[in-house]
């Protein structure tokens, strides 16, 4: 028996991570080695490239597979690709697919490892290339900006709370306006960043510009998308992005007796999520198609919110869609296409 396929699971956390290797033999038969657990910075990073080169054969190509578990993975990443190892980034929901067809119901940090490595020999991935750094740059950005919002939120609740209670010292008062007013001018300073970073860029400024003409998003709105999915680069479809944004529908129905709610998993990337609200509100009204489906989809639902999230769903699925085909958007064009269509066939009948 031959070992063809070698490939190292890798599941990563913050300040750890669990290491197995699959061997896959052309008897299709797999067999695994130990798992090891590695401290996630650069002298566990050596000492896993030490034990790797112990337990793999030279002769055969050596993979490594990891999560794109928010951004604890990146280091490591970037360390085995400076070596010029091959590495494969995949997505959570891609892995968790492999993880449900194989009836995994235990999760662990070595079992993960051990499926991962599995799955890296079973299928074909794409190999990890580091991102632009101008998309990195526009994330850090386009974070930040969102941490500073969610500070100035936190900073107004206090005040409203402060100037409600009885005698608060008025240094409290004056310290909580002051911080405020430091955060709007650190915000107004990252808003200026992003969108100097992006005037700077022809290329992703001209596609930008383009995802721009839907009625009711915006740049921010925009940056942020492009700058999570680093240009969608991993995506193949709508439904990955839908999916890793976390709006995938969550069903919980069994026979007759069980009947839960429908909903979104919400296990996805947040700062999406967080982007789209806004957008979807100003697109329910100002947006007509947008609007149309919306007044349809909450005419029989208990919540307005229903309709919400369908059109934060509907808007990122428009934005992919812009952004892969390098083209704007054009209101009423499903429309029109049926209607040219309809003539044609109007006009092939009278023939």
């Amino acid at each position: 028996m031959t070992i063809i396929k070698q490939c190292v699971g890798i599941d990563i956390s913050q300040t750890t991570f669990a290491v197995c290797i699959c061997f896959l033999e052309d008897t299709h038969d797999h067999h695994f080695s130990e798992t090891r657990h590695f401290k996630n910075d650069k002298s566990g990073f050596n000492q896993l490239l030490r034990w790797v080169r112990k337990q793999c054969k030279s002769s055969v190509e050596t993979v490594y597979l990891m999560e794109a578990t928010g951004v604890y993975y990146e280091n490591l990443a970037y360390h085995l690709h400076k070596l010029k190892q091959t590495v494969h980034v995949v997505l959570p929901n891609t892995s968790k697919h492999y993880f449900s067809s194989l009836n995994i119901k235990t999760k662990t940090d070595a079992l993960d490892a051990k499926i991962l490595s599995r799955f890296g020999v079973e299928r074909k991935h794409k190999i990890w290339a580091p991102p632009s750094p101008v998309l990195l740059e526009l994330r850090n950005l386009t974070r930040y900006y969102v941490q500073l919002q969610e500070t100035k939120t936190a900073l107004n609740n206090i005040k409203h709370s402060k100037e409600a209670a009885y005698e608060v010292q008025s240094i409290i008062l004056k310290s909580n306006r002051s911080l405020i007013k430091t955060i709007d001018k650190q915000i107004q300073v990252c808003k200026t960043s992003i969108e100097k970073l992006i005037a700077n860029e022809p290329q992703l400024n001209a596609k930008v510009r383009k995802v721009l003409t839907i009625k009711g998003v915006g740049l921010i709105t925009v940056a942020t998308i492009i700058a999570e999915t680093l240009g969608f680069e991993h995506f193949k479809s709508i439904r990955q992005v839908v999916s890793y944004a976390g709006y995938d529908v969550v069903e919980r129905q069994s026979g007759s007796s069980i009947k839960g709610k429908t909903r979104i998993s919400k296990k996805g990337n947040r700062y999406i999520r967080n982007a789209l609200y806004f957008p979807a509100m100003v697109s329910c009204r100002f947006n007509p198609s947008l609007k149309s489906t919306y007044l349809r989809i909450i005419q029989k639902k208990p919540s307005k919110m229903i309709g919400q999230v369908a059109i934060q769903r509907k808007l990122l699925a428009l934005i992919y869609t812009l952004w892969k085909n390098d083209s704007e958007y054009i209101e009423g064009y499903k429309k029109e296409v049926a209607s040219a269509i309809k003539t044609e066939a109007t006009l092939d009948s009278s023939n």
